[in-house]
C-alpha cells in the first residue's frame, strides 16, 4: 500500500494483527546513505521500527527474501564504502527508543534501540549524569553499529559500557541476547564482524553506566584540553566538549567532505618487530597492546604521514585528484568530489603497498568495503 507521506518508491506493509509498519524502497540511491557520498544504488531498502517486523510482515516475506538474496544491515552509513550497486536488500533500523531498565545507587542500566543516533545517545547519557560514554562523543553512526565495530576513541571503547546486545537471528528466526563476554570484543572487532557476520541483525544494546563520576583522562591530549577549560574538576560536559573540539580539529565533517573517519586500523605487531622498526625511526610512537603483552600497537596515522601521504591526492598515483588523504589527519581518506568507491579503494591500496614497502607493516582497512 503506497503512502502519500512516504518518499518516492516507498511502500508500507501493514500487519493488522499488531502495529507493524515496514517501509520498502525499491531501486534507491545510496549517495545520501553513506558518509563517503559515493553514488550507488540498492535493489531494495527495508526500514523497520519494531523488531517483530523482522520476523514477519503482512505477507510473511521479509525473512524468506533475506535468506535467499544478498542482504546487509545498514546503520548510519558512516563505516561503509560502496564500490558497486547492491543487488539485494539493505535492512535499516528506524527504532530509536532509549529507556532506563534498572538503577542502583552506583549504576544506571540503559537500553537503546539500534536506530538511535550514537551521539544523541551520548548526549542523553550526559544529560542524565551517567558516566562512561562521554569519551565517545561526536562519533557518527548508530547505536546498533557500535558493538559491531567496538567503536573507540580517546582511551575508551564501547565494550567498556556494553552489558549485552539484542539481535535477531536470520538463520533461526529467533531473538537472542548476547552478554558482553560472548561478543568477543577486541580492537575494532567483535563476534558480529566474524562468526555472526551476515547472520544476525542487532535490534538494541544494553549499557551499564556509572552514576558516580568516573573521568577517563588517560589520553594525554584529552587531559590537556579538559584542563584548558579552567573549570576545575573534570565533568561530563567539559570532557565531551573537549573530545568534540579535538575531533573537529582533526576530522573533516562528512557533510562537507566525504569520509568515514579513520580508514585504517592501527597495526598490531610483535613487539620485537616494532622495536626493530624503531631502530630506523626512533621518533615513531609505540603503544603497549592491552590484549597481548607480546604485541605492540603502532600508529597508522604516523606511518602514513612519515611516508609522505598526508595531504596527497590520487593525482600522484595516476588518478584525477578526486581521492586523497586529509591534510589534517593522515588516517582519513577523503572523497574530494565525484570519486567512485572503486577509486577510493584503489587509492587506499596504493597507500597500503607503500607502507608495506617502507616499513614492512601491513595496514588493515577499517571501513567495510561493499
Amino acid at each position: 500500500m503506497a503512502s502519500a507521506m512516504s518518499p518516492p518508491g516507498a511502500e508500507l506493509s501493514i500487519n493488522s494483527s499488531y502495529l507493524c509498519v515496514v517501509k520498502i524502497f525499491e531501486n534507491i540511491s545510496l549517495r545520501n546513505l553513506n558518509s563517503f557520498g559515493v553514488e550507488a544504488c540498492a535493489a531494495r531498502l527495508v526500514e523497520w521500527e519494531s523488531p517483530q517486523e523482522l520476523s514477519r510482515n503482512a505477507d510473511g516475506e521479509l525473512i524468506s527474501s533475506l535468506t535467499k538474496d544478498p542482504w546487509l544491515a545498514l546503520g548510519g552509513g558512516n563505516n561503509i564504502l560502496f564500490t558497486r550497486d547492491f543487488d539485494g536488500t539493505l535492512v535499516k533500523s528506524a527504532a530509536r527508543k532509549i529507556e532506563v531498565t534498572a538503577e542502583t545507587p552506583k549504576t544506571l542500566s540503559v537500553r537503546a534501540e539500534s536506530g538511535t543516533d550514537w551521539d544523541y545517545f551520548v548526549s542523553w547519557c550526559i544529560a542524565n549524569n551517567a558516566w562512561g560514554a562521554e569519551n565517545l562523543s561526536g562519533i557518527p553512526g548508530s547505536v546498533g553499529a557500535a558493538p559491531i565495530q567496538n567503536i573507540g576513541a580517546y582511551g575508551a571503547e564501547a565494550k567498556d559500557i556494553i552489558h549485552s546486545v539484542e539481535c535477531f537471528s536470520i538463520d533461526t528466526g529467533v531473538f537472542l541476547t548476547l552478554a558482553a563476554e560472548h561478543c568477543a570484543f577486541g580492537y575494532r572487532d567483535s563476534v558480529f564482524k566474524r562468526q555472526l557476520r551476515g547472520r544476525v541483525i542487532i535490534t538494541a544494546v544494553n549499557f551499564i553506566l556509572s552514576k558516580k563520576p568516573r573521568p577517563n583522562l588517560h589520553y594525554a591530549a584529552l587531559a590537556e584540553k579538559v584542563a584548558e577549560t579552567g573549570s576545575g574538576e573534570p565533568t561530563l560536559q567539559n570532557i565531551s566538549q573537549a573530545v568534540i573540539s579535538i575531533r573537529n580539529s582533526k576530522l573533516p565533517d562528512p557533510k562537507k567532505i566525504g569520509n568515514a573517519g579513520s580508514f585504517f586500523k592501527n597495526p598490531i605487531v610483535d613487539t620485537n618487530v616494532a622495536h626493530e622498526i624503531a631502530k630506523s625511526h626512533p621518533e615513531m610512537p609505540l603503544y603497549p597492546c592491552a590484549e597481548n603483552h607480546l604485541k605492540t600497537k603502532l600508529a597508522a596515522g604516523w606511518l602514513i604521514e612519515a611516508a609522505g601521504w598526508r595531504g596527497k591526492t590520487d593525482i600522484e598515483t595516476g588518478g584525477r585528484g578526486r581521492v586523497g588523504i586529509h591534510p589534517c589527519q593522515a588516517l582519513v581518506v577523503i572523497n574530494n568530489g565525484g570519486a567512485t568507491g572503486s577509486e577510493i579503494v584503489s587509492f587506499a591500496q596504493e597507500v597500503q603497498q607503500d607502507i608495506k614497502s617502507k616499513f614492512g607493516v601491513s595496514l588493515e582497512i577499517e571501513v567495510n568495503i561493499c
